[in-house]
C-alpha cells in the first residue's frame, strides 16, 4: 500500500471518533432541539463550503468549468435517482419506489447511512490525491460535519434497542472508509478520473445539504439556532483553510 493511500485510509477513520461522539452526545442531548438544530445547521453548511469552494475549484482546474459542472450535476442526480429508487430511512423518512415493506428498517438505515457517506469517502480521498494539504482539510471538515449528523441520525434510533443504535453507528462509520477505498481504487486504474470524482462527490454532497440537512433543521423549527450553526461552519471552515490550504 502506498504512502497516499495509506494516508487516506487513516484520514478516513476520522469519521469513527466523530461517529462515537455523535453517538454520545444523542444519547445525552437527544430532548434538547436547540443544539441538534444548530449541529445540522453546521453539518449542512461545512459541507457545502467545502464542495463549493474546494472540491469544485479543483475539478475546474483540471477539466474547465463545463465539464466539471455537469459532472457535480450528474453527481447530484445520481443521489437524487437512489434516494427515489431505493428504499432507506436516514435523517427523515424516505421510501422508494420499490417494495420498502418486505426490507427491515435497520436495512433501511443501512441504505440511507451508504447513500450519504461513501460520496464524503470519494471526495476526501480524491481530494487528497490533488493534494495533501487539500485533503487534510476535507477530512477534517467531513469529520465535523459528520459529528451533528450523526447526533441527528442517533437521536432517530435512540428509541430502538442499544444494539441497533451501535450497529447503524458502526456501519456509518465504516462507510466512508469504504467510498475512499473506491475513489483511491478508481484513480488508480484510471488517473485522470480524480477531478471528475471530486466533482462528483462535490455534486452528491450538495445534494445532500439541500435535499436532506437543510429540510431537518426547518423541521426543528429553530431558524435562528440553525443559522448560528451555520455561521459557526463558516467561521470553522475559514480558520481550517487558513492553517491547511493557506
Amino acid at each position: 500500500m502506498s504512502a497516499t493511500s495509506q494516508a487516506v485510509i487513516l484520514l478516513s477513520l476520522l469519521s469513527c471518533v466523530t461517529t462515537a461522539l455523535g453517538v454520545a452526545l444523542a444519547l445525552r442531548l437527544r430532548e434538547n432541539v436547540r443544539a441538534i438544530a444548530a449541529g445540522i445547521g453546521f453539518s449542512a453548511s461545512i459541507m457545502i463550503l467545502i464542495s463549493v469552494c474546494d472540491l469544485v475549484p479543483a475539478a475546474i482546474e483540471t477539466m474547465g468549468a463545463v465539464t466539471t459542472l455537469g459532472i457535480a450535476g450528474v453527481g447530484a442526480a445520481v443521489l437524487w435517482v437512489a434516494h427515489v429508487v431505493i428504499p432507506h430511512t436516514h435523517l427523515l423518512k424516505e421510501q422508494g419506489i420499490a417494495n420498502a415493506t418486505v426490507v427491515r428498517s435497520s436495512y433501511l438505515v443501512v441504505f440511507g447511512l451508504v447513500l450519504h457517506d461513501v460520496p464524503e469517502g470519494m471526495a476526501m480521498a480524491n481530494a487528497y490525491v490533488t493534494s495533501p494539504a487539500l485533503g487534510v482539510l476535507v477530512a477534517v471538515s467531513i469529520a465535523l460535519h459528520n459529528l451533528p449528523e450523526e447526533l441527528a441520525i442517533a437521536v432517530s434510533a435512540v428509541t430502538r434497542s442499544r444494539t441497533f443504535l451501535f450497529g447503524a453507528a458502526a456501519l456509518s462509520a465504516l462507510a466512508e472508509p469504504l467510498g475512499a477505498v473506491i475513489g483511491l481504487v478508481a484513480v488508480g486504474i484510471a488517473p485522470a478520473l480524480n477531478a471528475h470524482f471530486m466533482a462528483f462527490a462535490a455534486g452528491a454532497m450538495i445534494f445532500v445539504s439541500i435535499h436532506e440537512l437543510v429540510p431537518m433543521a426547518r423541521r426543528y423549527r429553530r431558524l435562528g439556532w440553525s443559522l448560528g450553526g451555520m455561521l459557526v461552519a463558516v467561521l470553522v471552515y475559514a480558520i481550517l483553510s487558513a492553517l491547511t490550504v493557506g
